[in-house]
C-alpha cells in the first residue's frame, strides 16, 4: 500500500472547514431568487412603497434595498472558501492573486457592458439594435467564461472569439448625445460593482489573514473612507478627492468584509483560531458572537445615520451597515435551521440556483432583450396590483427551474 502525500498548503494560516455549507448555498440562492423577483416588480403599476426602492434622499430603506447587499454579504462569506480550496490544489500566492483578479475583471466587464446596454447609447448611431448588441454581450461573456459540458469553460480558441467579440461590441457602441462617445463606466452595473467590491474584500481578508479584528478594522477603515470623501479638506484638495473618489465600491466592499467575518465566526476551525481559541467554540457561542457582530453592525450604523443618512442609491455607510446587520441575522437563522437542526429547504431547484447564481442572474435580462427586439411586453394583467406581484415570484421559480434544467445538461458559466 502507498501512502497518499499532500502539498502544504500556500497559506496555512487559513483553515476553514470543508466541503459545500449548505446554509450558505441556501442564503446564496434564496438572495438570487428574490434579486429576480424584485427587478420583476420594477415594471409593476401600483406597487406598495415598501416593494420598491427608496429614493435616494428619503433616509430610509425597503427589504429591496437590503437585496443587493445580501449578495455581496454572500459574495464575503464565500471568500474564505474559494480563497482557501485555490491554496490547498498548490496555487502560489501570486497565481491566487491572479485568479482574484481574472474572476473581479470578469464581473466589472459584464457588468460594464449590461449597463452600456441599459442606457447612455444612441439608438440612431448604433449599427446595431441595441437589443442584438446587448445579446451578442451575453453571448461573448459565454464563449469566454461558459462551458456546456459542467467542467472547464470553453477550449482557448472559442475563449478568444469571445475576447474578440467584446472588442468588436466596444468599438460598435456609440453613446452621449450625438453619437460621438464610446462606451462609459456608469454606474458599472450590479455585477461592476460586485466585483470591484470583491477585488477589495480579497485583498483585505489575506492581509488581515483572516482574523476577525482585522476584518472589523477593515470594516471600519471602509466606513472611514467614504467619510473622508465628504470631508471639506478633501473635497478642497485634487489630489486628495481623486484618491477617495472611489466611496461606494468602499461602502460595498463593507458588506463582503461582513460577510467574510461571519464566515470566520461560524466556520473558522484553525487549531489555534488565530489566537483566540475560536476553533474549538461550539455552536452556541458561534451564534452569540454572530449575534454580538450583528449587534454591534446595527449600533455603528446608528451612530453614522445622522451624518450618513439612509441611501442605497448613495451607498452610504448607515445603509451598508444595517443590510449587513440583517444579513448576519438572516444567515444565523439559516444556520440554525439547516446546519444545526438539519433541516432542509424543500425546493430541489434551489441547489442549481446556489451554484450558477450568475446564469440565473443574467437569464432575465437575455429573455427581456429578446422581447424587446419582438417589441412585446407582458399583458397589463400582469404588470399591474397584486397579480402583478404574484407573477414576479412565479417568474423567478420559473427561472430557477431553467437553470436548473441548464445545470443538468451542463451549461455553466464560471467566473
Amino acid at each position: 500500500m502507498t501512502s497518499k502525500t499532500t502539498t502544504p498548503s500556500a497559506a496555512p494560516w487559513l483553515k476553514v472547514q470543508a466541503g459545500r455549507i449548505n446554509s450558505i448555498d441556501a442564503f446564496r440562492a434564496l438572495t438570487v431568487l428574490v434579486m429576480i423577483t424584485v427587478n420583476q416588480w420594477h415594471g409593476v403599476i401600483g406597487l406598495p412603497q415598501w416593494m420598491g426602492h427608496m429614493p435616494a434622499d428619503a433616509d430610509a430603506m425597503s427589504f429591496v434595498d437590503a437585496v443587493f447587499p445580501a449578495f455581496l454579504f454572500i459574495v464575503g462569506m464565500s471568500i474564505p472558501f474559494a480563497l482557501q480550496q485555490r491554496f490547498d490544489k498548490g496555487d502560489t500566492v501570486w497565481r491566487v492573486q491572479g485568479q482574484v483578479a481574472q474572476r473581479a475583471l470578469g464581473l466589472v466587464v459584464i457588468g460594464l457592458f449590461m449597463v452600456n446596454a441599459e442606457g447612455g447609447f444612441h439608438a440612431a448611431s448604433m449599427l446595431l439594435p441595441i437589443q442584438i448588441w446587448g445579446l451578442l454581450c451575453y453571448v461573448a461573456a459565454f464563449l469566454v467564461w461558459g462551458s456546456l459540458s459542467g467542467g472547464p469553460a470553453l477550449g482557448l480558441a472559442w475563449r478568444w472569439v469571445g475576447v474578440g467579440l467584446f472588442v468588436a461590441l466596444a468599438l460598435l457602441y456609440r453613446g452621449g448625445p450625438t453619437g460621438q462617445d464610446g462606451m462609459t463606466p456608469q454606474w458599472w452595473g450590479i455585477l461592476g460593482l460586485i466585483g470591484w467590491a470583491y477585488l477589495i474584500g480579497c485583498a483585505c481578508f489575506q492581509l488581515c489573514r483572516g482574523r476577525v479584528l482585522g476584518l472589523l478594522a477593515c470594516i471600519a477603515f471602509c466606513v472611514a473612507y467614504f467619510a473622508l470623501h465628504r470631508a471639506p479638506a478633501v473635497q478642497g484638495q485634487v489630489l486628495l478627492s481623486l484618491l477617495f473618489s472611489q466611496d461606494g465600491h468602499f461602502s460595498h466592499a463593507a458588506l463582503v468584509l461582513s460577510g467574510c467575518t461571519t464566515a470566520m465566526l461560524y466556520f473558522d476551525r484553525s487549531s489555534s483560531g488565530h489566537g483566540n481559541g475560536r476553533g474549538n467554540k461550539g455552536p452556541a457561542m458561534r451564534f452569540a458572537m454572530a449575534l454580538v457582530f450583528a449587534l454591534a453592525l446595527a449600533l455603528a450604523a446608528t451612530w453614522l445615520r445622522p451624518e450618513f443618512k439612509i441611501s442605497k442609491i448613495y451607498a452610504t455607510p448607515s445603509w451598508a451597515l444595517y443590510s449587513a446587520a440583517a444579513s448576519v441575522l438572516i444567515f444565523t437563522a439559516l444556520y440554525g435551521w439547516i446546519d444545526v437542526l438539519g433541516r432542509t429547504l424543500a425546493p430541489s431547484f434551489l441547489e442549481p440556483v446556489a451554484a450558477n447564481p450568475l446564469v440565473a442572474y443574467l437569464i432575465p435580462f437575455v429573455i427581456g432583450a429578446l422581447l424587446n427586439l419582438a417589441h412585446w411586453e407582458l399583458p397589463l394583467a400582469l404588470r399591474t396590483g397584486p397579480v402583478g406581484i404574484a407573477f414576479g415570484m412565479v417568474y423567478a421559480v420559473a427561472v430557477a427551474l431553467l437553470v436548473k434544467q441548464l445545470a443538468l445538461r451542463g451549461v455553466r458559466l464560471r467566473i
